[in-house]
């Protein structure tokens, strides 16, 4: 496919076979060409086509193939123009995303308790394919109306916390009566786990900081022990994005929707099936505000048992949790307008510059935290939202990937890879030591070079990179 180099960071990919705007990719050469060779590129010349798009069909810099959409993938549509909303555009993991604590703790306090952390963090998370849970069953149905809000009153967490997520941790508009009761029966048992696949709990240190000021205002100083969940909607979401593709194929028909990929399956923001779609994408959105929320409670509990000290001498205040897998209604300004738009972030995470009236108000002089995590064994990456974002105000959500989870697992057993991150000094708690390999190193893109280029095109700032001391594996 012809991709036109507007800057070294940034590709367009020209309007032509029915696409309503142009593709526009930002990526370095190395990453482009990874994103050509999985046909993700393509997918971003097939969302183009979606009714009401506006500006361009656009994608981050850890762009990789996916469900309809790309992974990386960010697309706003026109709601008053007929735009449409896309579950292909959110994916199965509703509302996964990244949770960040900052500690009162330094690498060497750390290394000084390390195994009894590592321990208490092993029996502390549930995780692994359908496991576990902590918070109980009869929160559910508060926790899909409330999210984070109806975890914290039933004893998790601190009062603070929610002032420090992406919308409060609450997706407003959600009606549970959307769940099914397959994917109640799912969620009911999950509430408080992390999973599997690409899931972590990491404790990180803060490597180096790159502005002060912002690490400041976030709770983040060089040195510090921090610790990053990575989860989402458990089977709750994945079965509620089955269950609301079910009968679009039908919607589309009567809306007189075409599109050229089946994957892209769409109806109108405002027409009945998109007001549901959007009803059922908060609900489960709110169960994973409120799973991450749980887990973050339970890893401030396993570090102060560890360390034999109270939890709120441990420091663990939270930094941000923001998600990666939503579709949000929000105010734009396209050319002289301000428009209201239906805006998709598949991998992708929003990123809010300075001064924007969501953000809590010791955060707004700084911009939004944006958290990119990498892989086991490489840095992550603490970010912030900057002014004159050329995508709808959001951001890359992490590495990417590069290889696939078969291609990783050939590539090296699990055992192998756990002790070549053992001999680098993480310490590793895989829930599985087989699948292990299926998130190695390898797997994945270089997050630095994602984040050097999410800040020459002006997508995100550099805070602080954060490199892993021990993981607790999905």
């Amino acid at each position: 496919m012809e991709l036109r180099e507007i800057s070294e960071v940034s590709w367009e990919l020209p309007a032509r076979d029915g696409m309503r705007v142009p593709g526009r990719i930002f990526a370095s050469r190395a990453l482009l060409s990874k994103a050509v060779g999985d046909e993700a590129v393509r997918q971003v010349a097939n969302v183009a086509h979606l009714p009401g798009i506006v500006e361009a069909s656009l994608a981050m810099p850890d762009i990789h193939w996916g469900y309809g959409f790309p992974i990386g993938g960010v697309a706003a549509t026109d709601v008053a123009a007929g735009g449409v909303v896309s579950p292909g555009g959110v994916g199965f993991d509703i509302c996964c995303g990244v949770r960040l604590l900052a500690s009162s703790l330094s690498a060497a306090d750390f290394r000084a308790h390390r195994d009894d952390i590592m321990a208490a963090l092993d029996g502390a998370i549930p995780r692994g394919l359908g496991k576990g849970a902590i918070a109980g069953k009869g929160l559910l149905a508060s926790v899909l109306r409330d999210g984070a809000a109806a975890v914290l009153a039933a004893g998790y967490g601190w009062e603070e916390d929610l002032e420090r997520c992406e919308e409060q941790g609450t997706s407003r508009g959600a009606d549970p009566d959307q769940i099914s009761p397959r994917a109640l029966e799912r969620g009911s048992t999950q509430l408080g786990s992390l999973g599997a696949g690409n899931h972590f709990l990491e404790v990180q240190v803060v490597d180096r900081v790159f502005d002060e000021g912002a690490a400041a205002a976030f709770g983040l100083a060089a040195g510090m022990v921090t610790v990053m969940i990575h989860c989402g909607s458990r089977g709750l979401g994945h079965q509620t994005c089955t269950d609301q593709l079910r009968p679009m194929g039908a919607a589309m028909g009567r809306h007189g929707i075409t599109v050229p990929d089946r994957q892209l399956a769409c109806v109108p923001v405002e027409s009945p099936e998109g007001t549901a779609y959007l009803a059922a994408m908060a609900a489960a959105s709110n169960f994973a505000w409120a799973n991450r929320h749980v887990l973050a409670h339970a890893a401030r509990l396993a570090f102060a048992s560890a360390l034999g000290a109270a939890t709120e001498d441990t420091g663990m205040r939270l930094v941000y949790d923001v998600a990666h897998n939503l579709a949000k209604l929000e105010t734009h300004q396209i050319g002289d307008r301000e428009l209201r738009l239906c805006v998709h972030r598949k991998g992708a995470t929003r990123a809010f510059g300075p001064g924007h009236p969501d953000l809590p108000a010791d955060l707004r002089p700084h911009g939004q935290p944006v958290l990119v995590p990498g892989s086991m064994g490489t840095a992550s990456w603490v970010l912030r939202g900057v002014a004159g974002n050329p995508a709808f105000a959001s951001a890359a959500h992490g590495a990417g990937r590069v290889m696939s989870r078969t291609a990783a697992k050939r590539t090296k057993t699990g055992a192998a890879v756990q002790r070549e991150l053992e001999a680098a000094g993480v310490a590793v708690r895989p829930g599985s030591i087989k699948l292990l390999s299926e998130e190695a190193p390898y797997a994945y893109k270089d997050v630095d070079e994602v984040v050097d280029v999410c800040d020459r095109a002006g997508l995100a700032a550099r805070v602080a990179r954060l490199v892993p001391l021990g993981v607790v594996k999905g």
